[in-house]
């Protein structure tokens, strides 16, 4: 991706290196609390792997050594993603009569607080509603990258926007009226609401993609895969024969590795709204 001369966006909080005055994560455990996460583990279990971390003496925050070049460009790649999210959003929002709410980014180190509560890096990049926040610890890149097999820019790319997906739908009323319908279903069906939303984001992910690329060209040729295998490396069926060897569709909150493909796809090759209607589909 050529990015390096885009606008970057003056919304990215950086907190990295903070800590939350509970105690500092090992890798280990965030990796393996991060597959739980993503399987839809129970909180509970999420809290039992992480409270195996090493305890911190610290109990206000403290900021660790300055950042690597590695990550600092991360943090600069992160800005003009969301730059371009920012414009992207802008524009379908004004086409359609609407003004586009930025939302905030905040890059964070191993634990953050949030107004939806204190989360831990174990959970992957996360959109809280309520403070309309995107939140990420960068090393999710890398495990992106070295763990579950989908390295590259556009794959990172991708991550960022899929969490703008979700602001998105905060703004058009898609998530209060989603958390309504799960408030009132039993755990099959609250997990299927789940897998829609998931995917509804995917696609509105690809949409972004779609104009961006239009915008900037960005993509050389083949780098749209970057994505494709990324929305394929976290599918819940992917994940799960992974973490445990079987498959359990019911558990599902994401959607499949083939699912996820073909929602951002479709996203990236319609470039409109519409066509990312997952709740009328009667296929999942």
């Amino acid at each position: 991706m050529r990015w390096e001369s885009e606008r970057r966006s003056d919304n990215v909080e950086d907190g990295r290196g903070l800590t939350v005055g509970r105690g500092v994560i090992g890798g280990g455990a965030i990796v393996v609390a991060l597959v739980a996460a993503l399987l839809g583990a129970p909180s509970g279990v999420v809290r039992d792997i992480l409270n195996g971390g090493s305890p911190s003496t610290s109990q206000a925050p403290v900021r660790a050594p300055g950042q690597s070049g590695a990550t600092d460009r991360q943090a600069e790649f992160v800005k003009v993603i969301l730059a371009s999210t920012e414009d992207t959003w802008s524009a379908l929002f004004q086409a359609r009569g609407r003004r586009y709410v930025v939302p905030k980014l905040r890059l964070f180190t191993d634990e953050v607080e949030s107004a939806c509560g204190e989360a831990s890096a174990a959970v992957g990049p996360f959109y809280c509603p309520p403070d309309r926040h995107v939140y990420l610890d960068l090393e999710f890149f890398a495990e992106l990258d070295r763990r579950f097999g989908a390295p590259g820019e556009f794959a990172r790319a991708y991550v960022v926007a899929h969490e703008i997906g979700h602001h998105v739908q905060n703004l058009l009323g898609i998530a209060g009226q989603v958390d309504g319908r799960r408030a009132q279903a039993g755990r099959a069906e609250a997990n299927r609401l789940s897998v829609r939303t998931e995917l509804q984001a995917d696609c509105l992910a690809g949409v972004w993609a779609y104009h961006a690329n239009r915008a900037h060209h960005w993509l050389d040729p083949g780098e749209a895969d970057q994505a494709l295998r990324a929305a394929s490396a976290i599918g819940d069926d992917t994940l799960q024969r992974r973490a445990q060897g079987r498959v359990v569709p019911e558990s599902f909150t994401h959607g499949t590795s083939a699912q996820r493909v073909h929602w951002f796809q479709q996203g990236m090759e319609a470039g409109k709204i519409e066509q990312c209607d997952t709740f009328a589909d009667r296929t999942l």
